[in-house]
């Protein structure tokens, strides 16, 4: 404000040619602004948030920020409830792009990021931006891959779609959150290709998100939902007509899916864990940065973490600082050579 009123003060002077008005603005330029700005808070946690999720409601990202929501809230009952904001657009891509190029971001930003993420980035889907254009804050969990149906569907077990593909792999419709190349489309893929079929011919239908493939699965607009055990089991929780036929992990899983067998339990060797978590745009001050990182880490040690993740279908991963860093450029390195073997491109900076 003092900047636009000397501006002013100086013009009437100009305006006015005389001594007299050119010292009354002189005198008066110094004055301190009427309004100071409002200064953020020293602890960027304690003040109004939100949490990003890159795609339109009820699919993974989404359950992200309810875990972190609730279990910020569970430690910090007394601060603003972290709110939920949906920006969907190439399952994270516009997300990470605006994070990266500063258009998306603050203190109070926190963006919902899974291992499809990285796989994203590792084929440049995510735009020309390498993994350190964000901060990487915290894993909140891990989540996997699940191979499910519609409860009225023929196929009971996960032979019963092997069958169907080998048969004929053009009456098997798969859907789920992504486009080629996507995470869940490298499930399917997998899937096909364990069926001695070419992943290349496979029918497949994109969605922004899992939540979306799955109102896709209950009308019978596709056949066979490769998403992860959160959204399934979520949406079984909501009484939505759903047959998980197999878990994508290396054995089964204890709580609420220990009664669901693994793909390898039923002869095909595939495995797929989605790690769920949290980061914010680099432009973010260090202090920041370090508050949240802190806070996640502090719900994550409460008693009643472990509980949530299994309401949730969450399994416990707690990575963040270094450590974190490493995973990501690890999954990286992976994520990369797997496209490479289903003949997607790869990107690398």
């Amino acid at each position: 404000m003092a900047h636009h009123r000397r501006h002013a003060l100086l013009a009437l002077a100009c305006c006015a040619g005389t001594a007299a008005a050119s010292q009354w603005a002189r005198a008066a330029s110094p004055a301190p602004p009427l309004v100071r700005p409002r200064e953020a808070p020293a602890d960027a946690t304690t003040g109004p948030a939100e949490c990003v999720a890159p795609a339109r409601p009820g699919g993974g990202f989404d359950l992200t920020c309810s875990v972190a929501a609730e279990a910020l809230q569970a430690v910090r009952p007394g601060r603003e409830p972290l709110r939920t904001r949906y920006l969907p657009g190439g399952i994270g891509a516009v997300a990470f792009d605006q994070a990266a190029t500063g258009r998306l971001g603050g203190p109070g930003t926190l963006v919902a990021f899974s291992s499809g993420s990285l796989l994203n980035i590792a084929q440049g889907r995510f735009g020309p931006h390498p993994a350190s254009a964000v901060r990487w804050l915290a894993t909140l969990g891990n989540d996997y891959g699940v191979v499910a149906v519609h409860r009225d569907s023929p196929h009971r077990r996960l032979q019963d779609v092997v069958a169907a593909l080998q048969k004929d792999l053009s009456r098997v419709v798969f859907g789920a959150g992504g486009t080629l190349g996507s995470q869940d489309w490298i499930k399917a893929a997998l899937l096909v290709r364990a069926a001695g079929q070419d992943h290349k011919r496979m029918r497949f239908v994109s969605f922004e998100g899992g939540g979306e493939a799955l109102k896709a699965l209950r009308g019978g607009h596709v056949g066979v939902f490769t998403g992860d055990a959160a959204e399934a089991t979520k949406a079984l929780s909501q009484d939505m007509p759903v047959r998980i036929l197999a878990v994508l992990s290396a054995e089964r899983l204890p709580g609420r899916l220990a009664q669901m067998p693994t793909a390898r339990e039923q002869g095909v060797d595939l495995v797929w864990s989605t790690v769920r978590g949290l980061y914010m745009a680099a432009s973010v001050p260090d202090a920041a940065a370090a508050a949240w990182t802190t806070a996640l880490q502090e719900a994550q040690a409460a008693p009643g973490y472990a509980v949530l993740c299994e309401r949730l279908g969450l399994y416990p991963l707690v990575l963040s600082g270094p450590a974190l860093e490493a995973f990501v450029q690890r999954s990286l390195t992976d994520y990369r050579r797997l496209a490479q073997e289903l003949g997607l491109r790869t990107w690398e900076r």
